[in-house]
C-alpha cells in the first residue's frame, strides 16, 4: 500500500476496563497524527454504532491506519485495534489481539486496576504481546498515578516504572504515547516473496459492496483483481477492492506483510466467511493455514420469537447477517407450542443478549419475543448417554435421569473494603464457593466458585448495588458439576407452557415458582371462568395462584316471582362454568407473556 518498510509498522490493540479511556484515547491518537480534519472530529468516532455511542460502550473492535512522523525524522504506518472492555464481548478482544504484536494498557489513575483490566492483560500476554502501560485521567483531582503505578507491579506483575502518564481527555502527552509506540513495540514479521497468507479477522455485510473483510496480512501481497481462495471453505473470489482506514475507508492498490485493512470480492453468501479463517491465493496456494482463533462457547442461551409469525424469514436472514459480524453469536432453529417459529441463540452474556436483541430491532426492523435465559446443562441418562439441554422444555422425564450437571465460572471480584462483607454475602447467597480473597491496599480481590445459573438472572445489578457501583466482576467458565436441579414448568389451567419453563436449584424452586405465578396472576386477563396458574416440579405442585371469574349477573331479567327461578338459572350458569374450565382454552396475550419473562429475568 505504502513504501512503509516492515521495520516502521506496528500493530497494536488498546485494552483496558470498561470506562478507563479506551476510545477517548484512541481519538486524541487520530487527532495527533491528522489522520481526521478537526471539523470531522467528534467523541468516540470509532464507535461508528448508534448503539454505542448511546451507552457510552465499545461493542465492536474499529481499526484505523495512522501515519506518525517520530522525533527520529522516520515515518512510521501505525494500526490501531481500539477493543470493547465488557467480559461479554471478551472474543472481540481475543481476535484483536491476535492481529496485533503490542498493546498499550490503559488504566484509570483515580480508579486503579480493576477486574477486566487483569482479564485483558492476561489475554495480551498469552498472545505474546509487548505492553507500554498507560495511566489516564491524571488531570482528575483524585489520580494517584503513584499508588496506581504500584499497583499494576503487584497485582499484574508488569513493570510499570516507564508507564505514560496522560490525560486523554485533555490531550496531555499524547506525543509520549506516540514515542512509547514506535520505540517500545516490535515490528511486524513478515516475507512478501512467500505465499499469500492473511488472517480474517472480522467481516460485517454492507448493502452496497457486499461483505467486507477486515484482514491482518502475514506473508506475500493482496491485490485487486487478485483471485483468492479461503482456505477453511474452498471458497474462490475476485477481489474488487483493498484498502486501509484512516478512518474512513481509503482504497489501495495492494496490502503488504504485516498490514491491517479491508478487502471486498463481491461476495454474497455469508457462510463463506468464517472469522479466523486464512485467505491465500488461488494459483499459489499456502501450504498450510494460519492456527486462526479458538471457536467461542456460548454461555447463555434464551429463544428468539417474531412477534409477528410471518416474519420469520427476515429473522432468519437478518441473524446470518448480524453472525457475519458477531462471531460469538450462535443460533440454530426452534419451534414452541406457544410462540410458533424461531431460534435457540447463544450469547456470552446477558449485556451481549441485550445488544443483539437491540440491534436485531435497529439495524433490521424486527419485533421479537426472547423466552427466558438459561445455560447449557448436561443431562446423564441412566442408560449412561449424556445429552447437552439449551432449552428447559427438552429436559427428559425424571425417571430416566440418572443426574444433572451444571456449569459454574470462576469469578474475580474486586470491591473496596468496607464493601467487603456484602459482596460476600451475595456470592454466598448465590451457592459461591470461596476460592481466594486478598487484599491490594484497601481493595480485596475476591475469588469465588459459581453456579453460572445463579449470575446469569440479576448477579451482576445485584453486586453493583451492594457495593454501591464500586465493584468490577470478571469470569471465566470453570467446568460443570453435579447439581440438584430439577424443572419447573408453569401450568395455566392445567396446561403446560412450554415458554415459560425454566430449570432451578431445588432450594430456589419454590421461591422462583411461587413468584412468576403471583406475576402471571397480575398479567392474564380474567376469563368468565376461575383460571388456575401452577407451578409444577414433575406431577408435584409447588405453588399456586387463582385468577378469579368474571361475575355475569344471570339473574338481572328475573323480576320477582318464585325464589326457585334464581336457583335454576345460577345453577345452569355453574354447569356452564364448569364445562368452560373443562374444554376452555386461555388465550395468554403477548403482553402477558413479554412481561412475565421480562421480570423474570
Amino acid at each position: 500500500m505504502t513504501d512503509t518498510p516492515l521495520s516502521r509498522i506496528r500493530n497494536f490493540a488498546i485494552i483496558a476496563h470498561i470506562d478507563h479511556g479506551k476510545s477517548t484515547l484512541a481519538d486524541r491518537l487520530i487527532q495527533a497524527t491528522g489522520a481526521l480534519p478537526d471539523r470531522e472530529m467528534t467523541n468516540q468516532v470509532l464507535d461508528n454504532m448508534e448503539l454505542e455511542r448511546e451507552r457510552g460502550i465499545t461493542i465492536k473492535a474499529q481499526t484505523v491506519r495512522l501515519t506518525y512522523r517520530a522525533r527520529d525524522g522516520q515515518t512510521y504506518a501505525l494500526n490501531l485495534m481500539d477493543t470493547p472492555g465488557h467480559v461479554d464481548f471478551a472474543y472481540e478482544v481475543s481476535r484483536s489481539l491476535a492481529a496485533c504484536e503490542g498493546s498499550l494498557l490503559v488504566v484509570d489513575a483515580s480508579q486503579g486496576v480493576e477486574a477486566q483490566t487483569l482479564a485483558n492483560v492476561y489475554q495480551a500476554i498469552d498472545a505474546g504481546h509487548e505492553i507500554v502501560p498507560v495511566l489516564n485521567k491524571i488531570d482528575l483531582p483524585a489520580a494517584e498515578p503513584e499508588r496506581v503505578r504500584q499497583q499494576i507491579e503487584d497485582v499484574i506483575g508488569l513493570d510499570a516504572a516507564d508507564a505514560v502518564l496522560i490525560s486523554a481527555k485533555t490531550g496531555l502527552n499524547i506525543d509520549a504515547v506516540l514515542e512509547a509506540l514506535v520505540a517500545r513495540l516490535p515490528p511486524p514479521q513478515g516475507d512478501e516473496a512467500a505465499p499469500l497468507k492473511a488472517l480474517l479477522v472480522d467481516s460485517w455485510y454492507d448493502p452496497y459492496l457486499g461483505v467486507v473483510i477486515l484482514v491482518r496480512v502475514k506473508d506475500g501481497r493482496l491485490r485487486r483483481g487478485q483471485r483468492i481462495r479461503m482456505m477453511s471453505t474452498g471458497a474462490v473470489h475476485g477481489i474488487e477492492q483493498v484498502g486501509v482506514f484512516t478512518p474512513r475507508m481509503q482504497p489501495a492498490d495492494d496490502l503488504g506483510p504485516g498490514e491491517i485493512g479491508y478487502l471486498t470480492a463481491a461476495i454474497k453468501t455469508v457462510a463463506d466467511c468464517k472469522v479466523g479463517d486464512t485467505i491465500t491465493d488461488d494459483r499459489t496456494p499456502a501450504a498450510e493455514p494460519l492456527p486462526g482463533f479458538k471457536p467461542s462457547v456460548p454461555v447463555v442461551w434464551c429463544g428468539l420469537y417474531p412477534t409477528d409469525a410471518d416474519e420469520f424469514e427476515k429473522l432468519r436472514d437478518s441473524l446470518a447477517k448480524l453472525r457475519l459480524n458477531d462471531a460469538s453469536f450462535h443460533y440454530e432453529p426452534e419451534t414452541s407450542a406457544a410462540l410458533g417459529f424461531g431460534f435457540r441463540c447463544g450469547f456470552l452474556g446477558l449485556l451481549h443478549l441485550e445488544i443483539v436483541q437491540e440491534r436485531l430491532a435497529r439495524e433490521f426492523g424486527l419485533d421479537l419475543i426472547a423466552t427466558a435465559p438459561s445455560v447449557v446443562y448436561r443431562v446423564h441418562r441412566t442408560n449412561g448417554v449424556m445429552e447437552e439441554l439449551h432449552n428447559p422444555a427438552d429436559m427428559p422425564d425424571g425417571s430416566v435421569i440418572d443426574h444433572i450437571e451444571e456449569p459454574w465460572i470462576r469469578a474475580t471480584i474486586l470491591v473496596p473494603d468496607e464493601h467487603l462483607g456484602a459482596v460476600l454475602t451475595l456470592c454466598n447467597e448465590r451457592r459461591g464457593q470461596q476460592a481466594d480473597l486478598t487484599y491490594v491496599g484497601n481493595r480485596a480481590m475476591a475469588v469465588y466458585r459459581l453456579p453460572l445459573n445463579e449470575v446469569v438472572f440479576d448477579f451482576y445489578d445485584r453486586l453493583k448495588s451492594v457495593s454501591r457501583g464500586y465493584a468490577s466482576f470478571d469470569y471465566q467458565m470453570d467446568g460443570y458439576a453435579e447439581g440438584d436441579l430439577v424443572r419447573i414448568s408453569i401450568l395455566v389451567n392445567g396446561e403446560a407452557v412450554d415458554a415459560l419453563s425454566f430449570i432451578a436449584h431445588r432450594s430456589a424452586a419454590e421461591a422462583r415458582g411461587r413468584s412468576i405465578c403471583v406475576k402471571l396472576k397480575d398479567l392474564i386477563p380474567r376469563q368468565l371462568f376461575k383460571i388456575a396458574v401452577q407451578a409444577a416440579i414433575g406431577g408435584r405442585v409447588i405453588a399456586r395462584e387463582t385468577i378469579g371469574a368474571l361475575s355475569k349477573d344471570v339473574t338481572a331479567k328475573c323480576y320477582g316471582g318464585d325464589i326457585t327461578r334464581k336457583r335454576k338459572l345460577l345453577e345452569k350458569q355453574k354447569e356452564g362454568k364448569k364445562r368452560m374450565r373443562q374444554f376452555g382454552k386461555v388465550e395468554i396475550p403477548q403482553s402477558a407473556f413479554l412481561a412475565a419473562l421480562k421480570m423474570d429475568a
